[in-house]
């Protein structure tokens, strides 16, 4: 609830909270989380990809599959497996 309760602020264009957030479920256990965690940034994204491409940088490497997958979604090809391979 607390992740979907930023999405609104990101149509605000505030990220701050919503990145806030995804740093602390980075380590949460539950797929539907990860789930949650990765669409959000993934909408970041489409309103900066600076933002998400940020945090993505920081932190890709110990996120969940799923949350990176989610995030990287609309990501070109290319930039989608430098991402999954570790080559960012």
């Amino acid at each position: 609830m607390a992740m979907m309760s930023t999405f609104d602020l990101i149509k605000q264009g505030r990220f701050d909270q919503t990145l806030k957030l995804a740093k602390i479920f980075l380590t949460d256990r539950h797929d539907l989380m990860h789930k949650a965690v990765g669409w959000l940034l993934r909408e970041v994204g489409k309103r900066d990809l600076t933002a998400e491409e940020g945090f993505l940088q920081r932190h890709y490497r110990i996120m969940p599959r799923t949350m990176l997958r989610y995030a990287i979604e609309r990501f070109p090809e290319t930039r989608r497996r430098q991402y999954l391979n570790g080559m960012v």
